[in-house]
């Protein structure tokens, strides 16, 4: 806990409590941040990057 405590005072981590809710104003700054794209798309994006990686 100690380790995890000093990470987020160098601020590499942070480190949330369990009774965070997150309201709607929360979930509407992220809504439609993607765009939509068909499942063939990203399956195929999602090869090409595992293949990159070979």
């Amino acid at each position: 806990m100690k380790l995890i405590k000093d990470l987020e005072l160098l601020q590499l981590i942070r480190v949330r409590s369990e009774d965070t809710q997150y309201g709607p104003h929360q979930i509407q700054r992220y809504k439609g941040a993607m765009s939509k794209q068909p499942v063939d798309d990203i399956d195929q994006q999602l090869n090409d990057l595992r293949n990159g990686w070979e």
